[in-house]
């Protein structure tokens, strides 16, 4: 068990920044990995050139490496921002804009998960007003996932680093992975969970596991303190990963860490080189 008979990916958009983003699927592959994630990449436009999107399909069939996960547009990501759909006005409305964007690309490249980062509170807005048009774009982008047979995740973060961020709990996510699923049938709407996110909301990790394995569709980890590659922290990531395989979780494992001060490539040291393809 542990580390070796897990599904892992490598999330481009906090690793390999160092390299321009057409040459980080490559680098992967270097590093001995399969599979790849992304924030959306383009964060300045919902709807980037179809030549855009052509480059970066080219970039991840030439390193061999699979897309398995994709953001849709999320605003100023890395930034301030935490996901547009629940703000309302310019920024709900690019949500819209991308969400077949979204869909189709990863339709083209074979992913099968779309995370929809739910957006800050705005002041001056009522919770309950951005609560209504998030679930009103969560059931549009459940139903665009679903046409292209991917799953919807909604992801906790933690209160420290994304104070204005309404998810901070594993339940409160769950809540509305369930308000989703029940407004539109399909049942595609699935739990991230984030390990580094839930232990920086000082929640009991083992028992979230215990309890949303069967409504989680990704995972996601990194150290903690300091959101850094596994042993750099005191998680006991190996024993959670454990856990979550005997509760049934077969998905991937996505690595969302900071290289910290090493070249990316260094920054995988503590898993072996032949754990790292894909099984």
């Amino acid at each position: 068990m542990g580390y070796t008979d897990q599904r892992f990916d490598v999330n481009l958009s906090i690793l390999f920044t160092e390299l321009p983003l057409l040459e980080r699927p490559a680098a992967a592959a270097a590093a001995g990995f399969t599979a790849v994630e992304l924030w959306w990449p383009w964060i300045d436009t919902p709807t980037p050139d179809q030549s855009e999107l052509d480059d970066l399909r080219k970039a991840l069939k030439n390193s061999g490496t699979r897309l398995v996960g994709l953001n849709f547009y999320a605003g100023r990501l890395p930034g301030p921002d935490r996901g547009a759909l629940s703000v309302p006005g310019e920024e709900s409305e690019r949500f819209r804009a991308n969400i077949d964007v979204a869909a189709d690309f990863a339709a083209s490249v074979g992913c099968k998960a779309l995370n929809a980062l739910y957006g800050n509170r705005v002041e001056g807005v009522d919770p309950a007003v951005q609560d209504e048009l998030a679930l009103e774009n969560l059931v549009t982008a459940a139903r665009a996932a679903d046409r292209v047979g991917a799953s919807l995740l909604v992801e906790t973060l933690n209160r420290p680093e994304s104070p204005l961020y309404p998810l901070v709990s594993a339940a409160s996510a769950i809540e509305v992975v369930d308000q989703v699923n029940a407004a539109t049938g399909l049942g595609n709407a699935k739990f991230l969970l984030d390990i580094y996110h839930l232990s920086m909301n000082g929640e009991d990790v083992a028992a979230a596991i215990d309890a949303y394995a069967a409504k989680t569709g990704h995972v996601q980890i990194a150290d903690n303190p300091g959101r850094g590659a596994p042993g750099t922290g005191s998680l006991p990531l190996e024993e959670l990963l454990d856990r979550l395989k005997k509760a049934g979780y077969d998905g991937w494992v996505g690595l969302e860490y900071k290289a910290g001060d090493r070249p990316s490539a260094r920054a995988f040291d503590w898993l072996p080189e032949k754990a790292r393809p894909a099984p």
